[in-house]
């Protein structure tokens, strides 16, 4: 036997990557790199949002509390707590972001036109809007911008609450304030905020 042929049996075999073991990482990579881009597109949509998001919250929260202040006030009466199709004075369905009229209730009949905070500016088609720095970052200078919410509506629903033997309380009254916009540029897409309450009869 030569030293040759002793060195040719003494060299490990070498092995490579079966085609199919590499298709089977690239798949198991492809679909990890998929997840982390779609976590990332959630994040920036939830980024671009959040703005929107807090006035929804802010109107949401605006309109539960003044009915609740009508309420502790005796401004109007638990029977007129409810939507119009009930004899109540809250509008049925979706309304555009108006300023609270004279009964100091938003959603009502008497809902008038607003003007900018500390402006007193006309907003635009009299829908609520709100005054945000312009390109100096300073609030209160000359390049501040107007942001109309006519992309907002609210609705604001009631309905009865049930005893446990089926009848009707009649000094209980279930309310729900939707807050819904949509975003500009966002094929049409819209999300909504929503708060739950109950208004008593008792203050």
């Amino acid at each position: 036997m030569t030293p040759a042929t002793k060195f040719r049996k003494r060299r490990p075999a070498q092995h490579g990557f079966a085609l199919i073991e590499v298709m089977i990482s690239m798949v198991i990579l492809s679909t990890g790199l998929c997840a982390v881009l779609a976590a990332f597109a959630a994040t920036i949509a939830s980024t671009e949002s959040a703005q929107e998001d807090l006035i929804a919250r802010h109107k949401a929260l605006d309109a539960m509390e003044s009915i609740y202040t009508a309420r502790n006030s005796q401004q109007v009466p638990f029977s007129s707590i409810n939507n119009v199709s009930a004899g109540g004075i809250f509008k049925n369905g979706a309304q555009q972001l108006l300023c609270a009229g004279p009964d100091g209730l938003v959603g009502t009949a008497d809902d008038v036109a607003c003007t900018a905070p500390d402006t007193g500016a006309a907003c635009p088609g009299g829908i609520e809007c709100l005054v945000l720095p312009g390109p100096d970052g300073i609030l209160g200078t000359a390049d501040d911008e107007v942001m109309s919410l006519s992309n907002f509506t609210r609705t604001i629903t009631f309905n009865s609450v049930l005893l446990p033997n089926g009848e009707t309380n009649s000094n209980l009254i279930a309310v729900t304030i939707q807050v819904t916009y949509t975003k500009p540029g966002r094929y049409g897409l819209s999300r909504t905020y929503t708060v739950n309450g109950l208004i008593s009869s008792y203050y």
